[in-house]
């Protein structure tokens, strides 16, 4: 596909008008001021007129079949809505109930501009499944809880992470990538998760946890660990020594952020969800000042009830600018980062989240003719302040359509509905 005549944000985000962006074997093999000298062998051409492109988005932190779960676990602080609400609904899932609920969260994401996700649920194969049809990308992990101190190796997911690996790393052409999975510190315990870390080093795949979520985690594992931290306890027993993805992050200091940025870990914030919960406003100022790379993330559906990013943009370029009394705490560009190239880097997708020639055509396409996007002044404020999901009219995946226009080109969205309510109307008869 060529794309002629288009507003874009460059590989710099940076805003240029009037561009021509040419895609081809799933790649951005083209971008400049004019037409490529060899303009036909892109197939066909895009009208970019009144229409903006910039890289497909990101959600680092998901649960994806948490869909059944909309509106579900609501008004409740984090224990109280795991142990009463969340838990108990997921105890009555089952593998085909967590696929249809990945599919419908697979629409909503395209729909809005997202083309990868990294998901921490249960039921790897279904999900993958989901995914692959979808036409999109997510680093998957098989999530469990690990109360009981013994070898990673007597419990079953251990032999299931075998076969996972063996089966979805890498499949999908790549879309596809399999991590391991410690839930939290305050549901783990020392010895199987040292044993996770092990594996995962041995086997050079990184590691997806929550981290710091709330007050009482944070202060509770300092309790628990000679007054360590969630994330130097972590740190002690070797899970650092993979790259990891640690959502939340609201309650980590200052040694918590050194150690971050010099270990490498992603931080995912999720503010639309940490707000929902009562949880508190992560340092964001603070990770970014230290170079950590700062993520974005919807989290469940149970604890924020949509995967528009752009909502998440929004509140993650507005509300720490309140929190902090300091209008310049946090810029558009970075909030954008946050939410595309930061998010591929936290995945290893090196190759991914930039409008940039040799990259994966990983793009999403808005109309900017609406009233709230005139006049465009600065593009990048218009994107988190003015823009919305609903702007988005084109998703583009490894150079792929699979949203344009209204009409999803993999996905059945109605029959996903129809099934999501059905069974979320079941599991709730069922408590």
């Amino acid at each position: 596909m060529l794309f002629k005549n288009i507003g874009i944000l460059d590989e710099n985000l940076d805003y240029q008008s009037d561009q021509w962006v040419g895609v081809r074997d799933g790649r951005i093999a083209y971008v400049g001021a004019a037409a490529p000298a060899d303009a036909d062998a892109y197939g066909e051409t895009y009208d970019g007129a009144g229409k903006l492109m910039m890289p497909a988005l990101v959600n680092a932190h998901a649960h994806a079949p948490m869909t059944l779960l909309r509106g579900y676990a609501e008004n409740l602080p984090l224990q109280r809505w795991l142990n009463e609400k969340c838990w108990p609904f997921e105890g009555k899932m089952t593998p085909e109930d967590m696929y249809w609920g990945t599919v419908l969260a697979c629409a909503e994401m395209a729909r809005y501009g997202t083309v990868s996700f990294s998901d921490m649920y249960y039921a790897t194969p279904e999900r993958a499944q989901a995914v692959t049809e979808a036409g999109m990308k997510a680093n998957l992990c098989e999530c469990e809880l690990f109360f009981e101190p013994k070898p990673f190796s007597e419990y079953a997911i251990c032999a299931k992470m075998e076969d996972f690996v063996a089966r979805f790393h890498g499949a999908a052409d790549g879309r596809i990538r399999m991590d391991y999975n410690i839930h939290a510190e305050y549901t783990s315990n020392p010895q199987t998760c040292a044993d996770i870390a092990a594996i995962a080093k041995e086997k050079g795949l990184p590691i997806h946890l929550h981290l710091s979520e709330t007050a009482s985690e944070h202060e509770e594992c300092k309790q628990r660990h000679d007054g360590m931290t969630p994330l130097a306890y972590f740190e002690s027993i070797g899970v650092l020594d993979v790259p990891v993805t640690a959502a939340h992050c609201v309650w980590v200091d200052d040694a918590d952020i050194e150690i971050m940025a010099r270990r490498g870990v992603s931080a995912v914030n999720n503010p639309a969800s940490n707000m929902k919960l009562g949880s508190g406003y992560a340092p964001l100022a603070q990770m970014l000042d230290a170079g950590v790379n700062v993520c974005l993330g919807t989290d469940g559906m149970a604890s924020n009830n949509n995967h528009d990013m752009f909502a998440d943009m929004y509140l993650m370029g507005l509300i720490y600018k309140g929190h902090a009394l300091d209008p310049a705490i946090i810029t558009p560009k970075q909030v954008i980062t946050a939410a595309t190239r930061a998010g591929m880097l936290s995945q290893g997708r090196a190759d991914s989240g930039l409008v940039k020639e040799g990259f994966k055509a990983d793009l999403c396409v808005l109309d900017v003719t609406g009233p709230q996007w005139c006049p465009m002044t600065d593009a990048l404020c218009n994107v988190v302040f003015a823009g919305s999901g609903s702007d988005v009219v084109l998703t583009m995946c490894d150079g792929e359509v699979i949203y344009r226009d209204g009409a999803f080109s993999t996905i059945d969205v109605e029959k996903a509905k129809a099934e999501v309510s059905a069974r979320a109307k079941r599991i709730i008869a069922e408590l």
